[in-house]
């Protein structure tokens, strides 16, 4: 029996601001979607036009808040094979929160606040 990586699901408060984000930040575009018949959720799944893996973001429409991410210390990394483009795109974005420049990686977050990790191809 195998396993194979499908998609990581993250749930999003305005999905409008979170797909311009992806968009912006990350080049990630929606590959397929999927809504409630009574409007209750919306799913969208984005893709890297690279790899198979997606990103499920989904919208409830019952939400009346932001989510509260509390101490949730998960994260998804993207590689990029041009770091200090991306750095550059990402601070005039304003969206970088922590730089660990040690390691050579730095996170930005999401309009929902979930942190993404930026790192460099490795060759």
């Amino acid at each position: 029996m195998n396993f194979t990586f499908a998609h990581n699901n993250l749930n999003v408060y305005e999905l409008d601001a979170s797909l311009r984000f992806y968009k912006e930040a990350l080049g990630l575009t929606v590959t397929r979607t999927k809504e409630a018949d009574d409007g209750s959720f919306k799913l969208v799944y984005l893709g890297d036009s690279t790899t198979p893996h997606k990103l499920e973001l989904t919208w409830l429409r019952d939400m009346d808040r932001p989510y509260n991410l509390g101490d949730n210390e998960i994260h998804l990394a993207f590689e990029t094979d041009d770091f200090d483009a991306a750095h550059a795109k990402h601070k005039e974005m304003g969206c970088i929160c922590f730089e660990n420049e040690k390691m050579g990686i730095y996170f930005i977050t999401d309009p929902d606040n979930y942190w993404l990790e930026i790192v460099p191809t490795r060759k």
